[in-house]
């Protein structure tokens, strides 16, 4: 259940690879910097809190996950939600939220759920990454264009329009740096892989901004001087009414990030060829968002872009994520002052170029290419996301999918007479091979039999004309059966009771034939008349007819 990779991998551990771990821990700490300073900035915290976010989850999630190459941090798929929770509760509220978060995080990994996110469609992950990755980008129009507007609305039709009023107010300098920054994370892979181009955008477009004294705001200017220590932890003990106020919240923030770091560590297992352990992995990010919030930091996940990223340069145990965040540790305690004079139409360049890569256009293209459903689910989660909330859109996008899911089942459901059999040595049969005698009906079920198909029951009397003595009902095809579908059949035996029909059953599979015996129907209909082959059932349907007779 709790078997962090670091133990496993320290088993074995070479100076070779601990020499690549630390050059890519390296790597993946520059990286991080500009992303975790955006990624807070548009939360509506301070860009320290993205940095000690980086530092204490980072490290913890390295120390204690169930990833050989997790990098936990800041992601943008928390800006939506942050920013809300830090609107209405404050950041103390924000605190609060992410520790109840944690602790929810540990119970599931302690309940096994660490499987779970295979249960989550891919439709509903499209769709609200997608919505996600539209709110990020309209929450950075503001600083990209270097709008004069006092407070922007959080919600996104609102948002727009606010923008619309004010858009008399670009700054043009702003703008100008904006696209520099894009146009150099763009292009910079041409000119070097290595070296990340958000990092060369941050170091270049401050330094053009400062060396001209160019007239943008900056993060200096808004938020002033940054700390250039680690806070020390902080708890505040907190009411039973405060603690519910806050569960659902904390509850979003839970679930997005069981899914966001379990989605990661599945990517990183197909880059690298491992397997992580999933549960383990919950459990540390439980740990981390609990630590980063002692700390006064924000939610934290796994980070896909930072693992990939972490992968490509030689990273493969743990060691590389710790030394990534002593890196970011490093950079605060040391070079925190310069973090001041980078302009904040540079931050907002950076995360236009993580919202459209975040966007999964290709993805979301192809989904639309499917069946009418998975469109449905999709465009549905998509627009929940953008004009309500993420835990409105993850609910209904689930929701939605599994009454998909029950009616395609329902619709592959059948109860039909049968035409055919397979006999013992497994070539066909035509069921003209067995006397079937002119007052018995034998119908085969195809599909699994549960509530949203139970109702497959009531098309029989419909399909003939006259009452039969024996009805045979043929189960080969029935892999399971639930509460609903067996009160079905329940009744289904009492109306052929009633109308004085025999009801035979052949074919049972394990899981029916349970169900049957613990809701006592097996007992009902009688151990004589539940057969495993269709000769069997025959034979006792004769037996029947010549007691009548």
């Amino acid at each position: 259940m709790f078997s962090p990779k670091l133990f496993t991998c320290l088993k074995t551990y070479s100076k070779d690879q601990f020499i690549s771990d630390c050059i890519a821990g390296v790597i993946v700490g520059v990286v991080a910097i500009p992303l975790a300073i955006a990624f807070a900035i548009a939360s509506g915290v301070s860009p320290d809190k993205g940095l000690v976010t980086a530092i204490i989850a980072g490290f913890l999630v390295s120390v204690l996950g169930g990833s050989r190459v997790q990098i936990g941090g800041p992601t943008g798929a928390f800006v939506v939600i942050v920013y809300g929770i830090v609107q209405k509760y404050g950041i103390d509220g924000l605190v609060i939220a992410t520790m109840i978060a944690g602790i929810l995080l540990i119970l599931m990994g302690l309940a096994k759920l660490g499987t779970a996110v295979k249960f989550i469609p891919h439709s509903v992950i499209v769709g609200f990454t997608s919505g996600i990755a539209v709110i990020i980008f309209s929450s950075q129009v503001k600083d990209f264009l270097g709008l004069r507007i006092a407070s922007v609305p959080a919600e996104f039709a609102e948002k727009w329009r606010v923008f619309g009023e004010h858009i008399h107010t670009v700054n043009y300098d702003a703008l100008g740096l904006g696209l520099l920054t894009v146009l150099i994370i763009v292009f910079s892979p041409k000119i070097s892989k290595k070296i990340p181009g958000a990092l060369i955008a941050l170091i270049f477009v401050s330094f053009f901004s400062a060396l001209f004294n160019i007239p943008v705001e900056t993060i200096g200017s808004r938020f002033g001087a940054l700390p250039n220590t680690l806070p020390l932890p902080h708890f505040s003990p907190v009411g039973i009414s405060r603690i519910r106020e806050l569960f659902q919240p904390a509850l979003t923030i839970a679930l997005l990030g069981a899914i966001e770091s379990l989605l990661s560590a599945i990517v990183a297992d197909g880059m690298t060829g491992g397997k992580h352990r999933s549960n383990t992995e919950l459990i540390a990010q439980g740990v981390a968002n609990i630590g980063s919030a002692l700390f006064g930091g924000i939610p934290a996940t796994g980070a896909i872009a930072r693992t990939v990223t972490n992968i490509k340069n030689g990273g493969r145990t743990p060691i590389a994520g710790i030394v990534h965040a002593v890196t970011v540790l490093v950079i605060l305690l040391f070079l925190g002052k310069w973090i001041r004079f980078v302009p904040l139409a540079c931050l907002a360049g950076i995360l236009v170029v993580v919202s459209y890569h975040m966007s999964e256009w290709r993805s979301f293209r192809e989904v639309l290419k499917w069946s009418r459903g998975g469109r449905s689910v999709v465009l549905t989660t998509f627009l929940v996301t953008i004009f309500v909330d993420l835990n409105a859109a993850i609910e209904i996008g689930m929701v939605l999918s599994a009454f998909i899911f029950m009616k395609r089942m329902a619709d592959i459901t059948n109860i039909k007479v049968i035409a055919r059999e397979f006999g013992e040595d497994g070539e066909d049969r035509p069921l003209s091979s067995f006397v079937i005698p002119k007052e018995v009906e034998v119908y085969e079920i195809n599909g699994p039999l549960f509530f949203g198909a139970a109702n497959r029951f009531d098309e029989i009397d419909l399909q003939v004309s006259e009452k039969p003595k024996v009805r045979i009902l043929r189960f080969r095809d029935v892999p399971l059966i639930d509460s609903t579908g067996m009160q079905a059949l329940k009744s289904f035996y009492t109306k052929c009771k009633n109308k004085q029909i025999h009801l035979i059953i052949t074919g049972l599979h394990v899981q029916p034939l349970n169900e049957m015996v613990k809701s006592n129907l097996y007992d009902l209909i009688g151990e004589e008349n539940v057969f495993s082959n269709m000769k069997d059932a025959i034979e006792r349907a004769e037996g029947l007819l010549c007691v009548h007779q």
